[in-house]
Parts: C-alpha cells; structure tokens; sequence
C-alpha cells in the first residue's frame, strides 16, 4: 500500500434498527437489541477496521440525523444490523443520505428460539418481547423491496450472531472487499513510456479506470527517471547490490557491471516512486537514439521485481489494465505477478504462464534467480531478469478487462500451482491446473475477452473478489 493511501482511514459505518413503538410496551427490549448492535461492532472491530456505531435507528427523525453522521465520519462501508422489525422509513434516509453500499446482516441471536422455555413464559407481552428479539428475518424483504424500488444497491449476511463461522467469513470477506475499495480510491498509478506498438488488447480508456477505481493516474516521462539515474552514489549503488544479493539468488554468470546497472536504476525507481508518491506504476519504451533512456529501461526488472514484493505493483508493456489487476490482488495480501499464457503441456493436462519481469518475488516458491539475458525478446536492449515460480498451491488469476461498450469488468479464475520442470529461460514460469483441464478453461477464459496479461495471486479468493465486483459496480465473472 502506497504511503498516501494510508491517510484516509477506512471507515464501516454500523447501525440497528427497531421500531420506537416496542420499547414503552416491551420491557428490557431494546437494552437487549442496543446489546446485540453492540456485540456486532465489537467483532467488526477485531478486524482491524474503524467502526462509527450509531446504536438503534428506530425512527425517521433519527434515520435522518443518522444520514449525516455517516457523511460527517466518511464512512466507505454500512452495516445495518437488521435487530427486531422495524419500518422502511427508517433505514431509507439513513442510506439515501450516506450513499455508500449496504450490507444488511439478518443475524439472529441464536440457531433457533427454545420452544419449550418460550412456551413456559406463560405472559404473552414477555412471549412477544422474546419473538422479537428474534425477529430479525421479519423486516427483510420490505427492507430490499424499498432499496430495489430506489434503485440502492444491497448485500446481505444471513445468519447467527454467535458461533456462525460461515456468517462471520462473509462478513470479514465483505470488509476485505471494502478496504480494496477504499485503497484503490486513493491509489496513484504511475504510467511511464508508450504502449507496446500492435498490441491492441492492451490499450485502455484512462478515464473508464478512475470512473471505476478512482484514483489519480501520473503521466510520468522515462527522462525523470534517468535523470534521477544520474545522482545515484556509488555507495547506494553498492547498497543495493548486497540488497540484490540477499534478496535473490543472483546467478554466478551475472556480470557485476549488470548488477550495477541494475542498482543504479532501482534507486533511482525508489526515489521515483516517492517523489510522485505512486502506489503502482505500468510502463514500457523503446526510444530512438537515447542511450541513457535505454539504459534505465533495460536494467529495470530487478528495481521493479522489489517495488512489486513490497506493495507497489509494476506492470511491463504499459498493460495499465493489469496494473490495476495487481494492485487489486497486492490489497487483498495474496500478491499479484503479472502473467501471460506460455504453453499447454497435454501430457499433464497444465498451463504454463509467467512472464520477462518484473515478477512479485514475495510470492515466489523459494529465492528468485536472477539471469543474465543477452536479448530481451521483443524489447530494447540486454541485462539482468527474474525467473521464479508462484508458490505451491492454490492460486487466482484476475484480469481487468475493457468491453466493447467502453465497460470494465472482472474475469477471475482458481487453479493449483504445481511442482514440476519449467522452462529456464530467465522468465517467471509456473505449472497451473485447473479444475476444467487445460482445454476447456482455455476456451471458456479467453471467450471473455481479457488481454493477454492476467495477475496470479496465492490462495483461492474468487468470492472477494466477486464482493469486490459487487462494491464497484462491476460484472465478475468466475470461470470454474
């Protein structure tokens, strides 16, 4: 996470709701609800995350006041605990006013009333004020047949206040979901060079990517950077060299001198990325004629490989796209290496895919080799590259993907990464099986039109990232 996306913090808000009504008739009702709200807001808070509780709603005039306070506290995120009944019209103002998205949690305090006990009560107002209490499912549907009629978009938790891990995971997946949101909104892409020339696939509508994600997109010019390239000392150079060293396994036929190019531009990338205060950056250039512009370009893999293990994501070929694809995937903690389609191996049913860095090393299955490459395929220029695979196990794979209307929307896939020969060549490269077989995932991922970069995260997190569709307004597709 870029340092400027850490000023704004992310913010749930969190209220309940009943009807005013009950509590002259029903004694104790709503101290127990009050405790119920708050029951909620401190398991939210074990997230990590800030919570603004606003207690009970239970009339339009406080559905109203409570409206502005969520505006006033900026909250990115509403949970509305869904206590007793309580009508529409107070939880209509209170959204209509905050506008961020909802989630309605329809928790009920336990698996089921105790029948018998209930029925032993024997007075009907304390049998009544006991329903209630475990009323919550009653005011749903009236709930999200106003929100539906309004056009605000909902979520919803269903389930048990205690000991439902299934109903908590949704919630937490929810609130993961939500803190990507909130990092995107204030991330700072920096884009620096041109397109790759003919791949068509790649080019994007900048102006669809802040409609989405918000953000600010940085043009930045290669000659900054070596210009920066320029006053970087021996002594950091050399820094940074044993920095390499540590970090990777640095190959014996690596040329100091490349090592040295290599640091001299990674310093030079740090101080890049500070000064423009980026969060993820895409690039690609080729130059005519420039020889100290060639030069920061091809001995940036290494510089790049770094910022990427350490949450500022960078994405060759100026595949901004995907850019954004790997930040989204660095904020949810699982990595993001940018990745294409290799080969098929048909004997063992696998996709082999990687990419010429940069590569996200945090996620690599053991120390990253660092290679001496005489060419760069396709590109300007020689010198030092990454070759590593992604972590053994399970993995997704997220594209950004811009549609023939001018719309983006999310292609998401899981798969399993497996041990086994790759292919050598300097490269990320890793052996990825899919529940569909190699062919079938194939033809049903490509025939919804991603480029041909894709960002590979460990773990399986396709339903966060559908939560996450959900948040932005998104179409998430799930190959599987």
């Amino acid at each position: 996470m870029s340092e400027n996306s850490t000023v704004h913090e992310f913010t749930v808000g969190l209220f309940g709701i009943g009807l005013d009504t009950y509590w002259p008739q029903f004694k104790g009702l709503q101290q127990r609800l009050t405790g119920y709200t708050q029951q909620v807001a401190d398991r939210l808070e074990r997230t990590g995350v800030r919570v603004i509780n606003l207690g009970l709603v239970d009339s339009p005039e406080k559905a109203e006041a409570a409206g502005h306070q969520f505006r006033r506290h900026d909250v990115d995120l509403i949970f509305l605990y869904v206590t007793t009944y309580a009508l529409s019209s107070t939880v209509l103002p209170v959204v209509r006013r905050a506008k961020v998205p909802v989630i309605l949690l329809n928790l009920s305090p336990s698996a089921a009333i105790d029948y018998k006990s209930f029925n032993q009560i024997g007075d009907r107002t304390r049998m009544t004020a006991e329903w209630l209490a475990y009323c919550q499912a009653c005011p749903v549907p009236e709930i999200a047949n106003v929100f539906l009629r309004c056009r605000i978009p909902f979520f919803q938790v269903t389930g048990i206040l205690e000991n439902d891990p299934l109903a908590w995971h949704e919630i937490s997946s929810w609130i993961d979901a939500g803190r990507v949101v909130h990092t995107m909104e204030h991330n700072r892409l920096g884009v620096m060079g041109h397109y790759y020339g003919g791949m068509l696939d790649i080019y994007s509508d900048l102006t669809q990517q802040c409609a989405y994600f918000g953000g600010h997109i940085e043009m930045l010019e290669v000659d900054e950077l070596s210009d920066l390239c320029r006053n970087v000392s021996s002594e950091e150079i050399s820094n940074r060299v044993q920095d390499f060293r540590e970090t990777f396994d640095v190959q014996s036929d690596c040329p100091p001198v490349e090592l040295e190019r290599a640091a001299r531009t990674s310093v030079a990338l740090d101080r890049l990325v500070e000064i423009h205060k980026l969060g993820s950056l895409a690039y690609y250039y080729e130059g005519v004629r420039n020889a100290e512009n060639e030069e920061s370009i091809s001995s940036i893999i290494l510089g790049t490989s770094l910022l990427t293990a350490r949450g500022i994501p960078v994405a060759g070929e100026y595949e901004i796209k995907n850019a954004q694809a790997m930040k989204i995937m660095d904020c949810f903690g699982v990595g993001g290496s940018f990745t294409e389609y290799y080969a098929v191996d048909f004997n063992d049913d696998v996709i082999l895919m990687g990419h010429d860095g940069p590569g996200h090393i945090a996620i690599a299955q053991g120390k990253t080799k660092v290679r001496p490459l005489s060419v760069y395929h396709g590109k300007v220029g020689r010198g030092l590259s990454v070759e590593m695979s992604v972590k053994h196990g399970p993995v997704t794979l997220l594209s950004v993907v811009q549609t023939a209307d001018g719309k983006l929307k999310l292609v998401v896939a899981e798969a399993i990464s497996e041990p086994g020969p790759i292919l050598e060549i300097g490269n990320t490269n890793s052996r990825y099986r899919f529940a569909l077989g190699a062919r079938n995932f194939m033809n049903a991922w490509n025939a919804e039109g991603p480029a041909h970069h894709c960002a590979i995260g460990i773990g399986h997190i396709s339903s966060k990232l559908s939560k996450l569709g959900q948040l932005l307004g998104m179409e998430c597709t799930v190959i599987s």
